[in-house]
């Protein structure tokens, strides 16, 4: 059987009673940036928006070469710190965001983001891009979209002797709840389109 992707199923003949397991499609086997990714690839066929993961720049050092069509990177660093995970156009608008996934039920911690993307979250916003990020509780199975002035307010509140992470309570209360769909995986347009559009 192809799916729409173009991918075969893997496996051709229906498993016996002893082998079947009952299916969870909750998270279907997807981390959050292959998600992201697929919904990108849907909104560039579907001409809705043009919105790509920001390749992170390396600077190869070493490379081995066992033979000649095949290169090994043996050593490599990164040439600079990378800002944010995303970013394209949609609606003439410049649209900048960052994925981050955590594990952690209660909460969200600050320590998976960096000084850099903030300052660069600042910069986008003040000169009228929009940027957010998108936050994946995994034990919860939920994805929501958090306002990067929202974000802001956390993060430099914690130099302030605040909380070093942002609560799953706020952010299911004052974030967009971003539900599962077949094509858009992370409909995260549909956000943009309440919210600023």
């Amino acid at each position: 059987m192809n799916y729409p992707n173009g991918r075969r199923s893997s496996s051709s003949r229906p498993a016996s009673k002893s082998t079947r397991k009952r299916t969870n499609f909750s998270n279907r086997g997807m981390t959050l940036e292959e998600d992201i990714n697929t919904t990108n690839e849907y909104y560039l066929a579907s001409d809705t928006a043009v919105i790509h993961k920001k390749p992170t720049p390396v600077q190869i050092v070493k490379v081995d070469y066992p033979k000649r069509s095949a290169a090994v990177i043996k050593e490599g660093y990164f040439k600079q710190a990378s800002t944010t995970d995303y970013n394209g156009i949609y609606r003439g608008q410049y649209i900048d965001f960052e994925a981050k996934e955590t594990r952690n039920k209660t909460s969200f911690p600050l320590a998976n983001i960096h000084q850099h993307q903030i300052d660069h979250m600042k910069a986008v916003h003040y000169h009228g891009g929009i940027c957010f990020m998108i936050i994946r509780f995994t034990p919860h199975e939920e994805t929501f979209f958090l306002s990067a002035v929202k974000l802001f307010h956390w993060w430099d509140e914690q130099y302030e002797g605040g909380r070093k992470s942002i609560p799953y309570s706020f952010i299911k209360r004052n974030g967009q709840h971003i539900p599962f769909h077949y094509q858009a995986r992370v409909d995260y347009l549909k956000v943009l389109d309440k919210l600023f559009f």
